[in-house]
């Protein structure tokens, strides 16, 4: 019997969207650490499978905690969620814990929309910590990086240690527990818009070669087929700077390649992950050909105008952009661009050099992956005005998605951008 059963605790991972890949790494931390590797887990992975476990415990008079976490985006619907559980199952003897980008950005406002504490930075410490303290009955309250009110006011207690990934495992074997390999955490080139270099800090931690390896392996003999990687920029592996480390990159793809063998499948440069344009050379481009599945590559463009690429600190230029299109195209990957329209600053000009760049694309042979600008927490650029796409942007998405030259969730993402935005106004100074 585990200690879960032997003092009548449960802890419950809300398992949904992105949330799961945090939850597969904070599973892993937990079973491999001596302290805590007997609880046992729960993982519903629908809002009515968790509302059923959540009401389950409560008539067992189980002490809960649940686990949740998610990206800005689905702030909205996890305080829609957590109010109906409130709702339907009562508050019990049970804690909601919300952690991820969106808590790490905004704790204040995550906790006022219901959540009892928030886990601010990198979880794997904080959870081996709450979780050790959560099976003694002890209080959650000086934990290292948990966050929470008293009286309505905010009480910090830090961030998460910052963790070195080879310390870590990046699943949880014990519950079957896979998703894409995180293999590094952080970003040096601190775009304006995106919340990773803010959050995690902007700079690279590599997973080294060694333990990818060990985890692989892992992943093998569980059976596993597919084999996906998270990573801000996939060419920066092994780089701590701006440069390409190509040797570095095809010992990662080679070492992989021979532990799975011929018959299995690598994805790499491709979702969860992208490409920076500027990476992209008839070098790296054949070194992919050699070891991927992936015949498309995720490029993040970003904008056709050189104006917004620098005042959003992108650090490339526009011609680079179809450069790598160009040469994607030459080796056999299907481009697949990221744009973001609706950026703060952004001109009539900045739009149409934007809609141009992307016609000359998709003439290359390119797709468009398109999105509305979020103003996203804890980002140089949380404060400014919801994404619009201007009429002419709208119709010429709609057209090229029509013809299946673009895609994407920009239409969803213009109502969660006016949601942030209203979001971003602070209810009380912090």
């Amino acid at each position: 019997m585990n200690r879960s059963d032997d003092n009548g605790h449960l802890l419950i991972f809300y398992y949904t969207g992105t949330g799961r890949y945090a939850m597969n790494v904070l599973a892993g931390a937990l079973v491999a650490n001596p302290a805590t590797r007997d609880i046992s887990i729960l993982f519903p992975d629908t809002f009515s499978r968790l509302r059923d476990t959540i009401r389950d415990a409560a008539q067992k008079r189980r002490k809960t905690l649940v686990c949740w976490s998610f990206f800005s985006a689905g702030f909205g619907k996890a305080g829609e969620e957590l109010a109906s559980l409130r709702h339907t199952t009562g508050d019990g003897d049970v804690r909601h814990i919300a952690g991820g980008v969106h808590a790490t950005a905004e704790p204040l406002q995550t906790l006022q929309a219901g959540f009892d504490y928030v886990a601010c930075g990198e979880g794997e410490q904080i959870i081996v910590d709450l979780v050790t303290a959560f099976q003694r009955n002890q209080a959650l309250d000086r934990i290292r990086g948990l966050n929470y009110l008293r009286n309505g006011t905010l009480s910090r207690n830090g961030r998460g240690e910052t963790i070195v990934l080879d310390n870590h495992p990046p699943h949880c074997a014990r519950y079957k527990k896979y998703g894409p390999m995180e293999i590094t955490r952080g970003c040096i080139y601190a775009c304006k818009f995106c919340q990773t270099p803010f959050v995690n800090k902007a700079r690279f931690r590599h997973r080294s070669i060694g333990n990818i390896a060990k985890h692989v392996r892992t992943m093998h003999d569980n059976g596993l087929r597919d084999y996906r990687f998270l990573t801000p920029t996939s060419l920066s592996y092994g780089s701590p700077d701006e440069s390409v480390n190509l040797p570095a990159i095809e010992e990662l793809l080679g070492t992989v390649r021979g532990i799975i063998g011929p018959d299995k499948r690598i994805f790499y440069g491709t979702f969860p992950s992208e490409v920076r344009p500027e990476h992209i050379s008839r070098q790296a481009l054949a070194i992919l050909k050699k070891y991927v599945h992936n015949d498309n590559l995720i490029i993040g463009g970003q904008s056709g105008s050189q104006h917004m690429l620098d005042i959003t600190r992108r650090g490339h230029s526009v011609e680079v952009i179809e450069q790598a299109v160009r040469y994607c195209i030459e080796y056999g990957f299907k481009p697949n661009v990221d744009f973001i329209f609706g950026m703060p600053g952004e001109s009539e000009e900045d739009a149409e050099l934007t809609r141009m760049l992307t016609r000359k694309l998709v003439k290359l042979g390119a797709r468009i992956h398109s999105h509305t600008f979020m103003p996203l927490p804890g980002t140089p650029l949380q404060h400014t005005a919801a994404g619009k796409v201007d009429k002419l942007t709208q119709a010429h998405l709609e057209n090229l998605t029509a013809e299946g030259l673009a895609y994407g969730k920009w239409k969803e993402q213009i109502k969660i951008a006016e949601q942030l935005s209203a979001f971003n106004i602070p209810k009380q100074r912090r």
